[in-house]
């Protein structure tokens, strides 16, 4: 079954969930910042999508950053900064397995669940 991740007043979250469940596809919401992704996790996602796509550097907590943070080397670094900014991670996070996808659009999601979009 497949699991979100994200917030519950995110709207973009909001229209995944609501997508999931007009389309029928059972799944598990985690708000992520009651139940933080763990390291295994954000590697997995990074493996899957990489950091750029993991990474939010759109969200009000990446331009909160100091800018000596904003330029993390590798993936230890954007591992630990995912770990202490949990909003961090781009939402929502949608695991399946070894699938991982970051972000919301119904067209993705009908091409990932082989269901029609609307």
């Amino acid at each position: 079954m497949p699991t979100l991740y994200g917030l519950p007043h995110c709207g973009t979250c909001k229209k995944a969930i609501a997508w999931l469940a007009e389309h029928g596809v059972a799944h598990t919401f985690v708000d992520y910042r009651a139940q933080p992704l763990t390291a295994g996790q954000l590697d997995a996602a990074a493996a899957a999508i990489g950091w750029e796509k993991l990474v939010n550097r759109a969200s009000t907590t990446w331009r909160q950053l100091p800018e000596s943070a904003k330029s993390p080397a590798n993936a230890s670094e954007w591992r630990a900064l995912a770990l202490a900014h949990p909003t961090l991670v781009r939402r929502p996070l949608l695991a399946d397995g070894d699938d991982w996808q970051a972000g919301f659009t119904p067209a993705a999601y009908a091409q990932r669940f082989a269901v029609g979009a609307s």
